[in-house]
């Protein structure tokens, strides 16, 4: 049930209350009684609302509460689209799983590379081989784990639902699908246009091999997405960020990891669009003038960068024929 504030009826308490921060308790209060909104499971099952749980990193207060609640109210492995249509966890005999997280440095002496994959469906067993969908290449899965927090133990064995952790330099990307069999591709995870534009500089050059080392690495992780912006000679990617705490975690990590200061370079552009229908550069160009900016994603596909949402639209109404999109679904 949502809190209110009409249960508070003490006076003494509230006195003390309003000499410590009554009023600005009374301000977070009334915001939880707009935000709060009925308890529906079947709205969780959809994916349309999420249970909160508030607790602290620090002491593990509220981990058990979490972890508890994630049991009774999540719902069993779900089917997932595919190119072979619907895959039924229980029904489908082939293994398959589609990676969603990539982590290196997961153990920092020898820098390794863990990539994270649900399994959909089949049975998966250790050292199996299986095919990267995308890549097309057949792979051993040999050093694979079951992780929880920083501990992490062999996984000889995993059911649909569960997530396995296996080490690998071969190349991996979030939404790959591994399967047994190479004609299941999952449906690909959706890929937003950032906001937040800038270059990470690093601030002592002879620090730029554990620099550049650790920009791809962290890259590859897709904490931010890289892109070429037309015009611009530096000789880092162009970093985009839906906000500034992507930012953040990168250079944390740069430093802590790869023990590298950087500085950050924050470019004026605020929009970024993909353009469906690829066009000559000249002309795409030309037809920006002071609109905005070309450039590609770091699958080559064109971009164009704005300042602002006013320079976007009116690039728009000038030029109906060329189509824009705000997210795509990554190759």
């Amino acid at each position: 049930a949502p809190y209110s504030i009409h249960s508070i009826n003490d006076q003494s308490i509230k006195k003390i209350m309003h000499e410590s921060g009554y009023d600005l308790f009374i301000e977070e209060l009334q915001l939880l009684d707009e935000a709060h909104v009925g308890f529906d499971h079947d709205s969780i099952l959809k994916g349309e609302q999420s249970p909160v749980y508030f607790g602290s990193a620090s002491n593990n207060f509220g981990v058990e509460l979490l972890l508890t609640g994630f049991l009774e109210y999540s719902s069993p492995p779900i089917p997932r689209l595919s190119t072979r249509g619907e895959i039924i966890p229980l029904d489908h005999p082939e293994f398959s799983a589609f990676v969603f997280k990539i982590q290196t440095n997961m153990n920092p002496l020898h820098r390794d590379r863990m990539v994270f994959a649900r399994v959909c469906s089949g049975k998966f067993e250790r050292d199996a081989k299986v095919w990267n969908s995308r890549s097309g290449k057949e792979i051993r899965l040999s050093s694979t784990h079951h992780v929880f927090g920083k501990e992490r133990e062999t996984a000889d064995e995993a059911y649909p639902g569960d997530i396995i952790g296996f080490v690998t330099n071969a190349d991996f990307h979030i939404g790959d699908t591994i399967s047994s069999d190479p004609e299941i591709v999952m449906e690909k995870i959706p890929r937003f246009a950032p906001e937040i534009f800038a270059y990470v500089v690093n601030n002592n050059p002879s620090q730029n091999k554990s620099f550049r080392k650790g920009l791809d690495h962290l890259i590859a992780e897709d904490i931010v997405q890289p892109f070429h912006a037309d015009g611009q000679i530096m000789n880092v990617p162009l970093l985009g960020a839906l906000g500034e705490l992507q930012y953040e975690v990168l250079q944390y990590r740069l430093r802590d990891e790869y023990r590298v200061d950087t500085m950050l370079e924050v470019m004026p552009w605020t929009v970024m669009r993909w353009v469906d229908q690829p066009m000559d550069v000249a002309a795409l160009k030309s037809k920006l003038s002071y609109y905005g900016v070309p450039g590609t994603d770091k699958h080559n596909r064109q971009v164009v960068l704005f300042e602002n949402l006013w320079r976007m639209h009116s690039f728009m109404e000038n030029n109906p024929e060329i189509a824009l999109s705000d997210y795509l679904v990554d190759i």
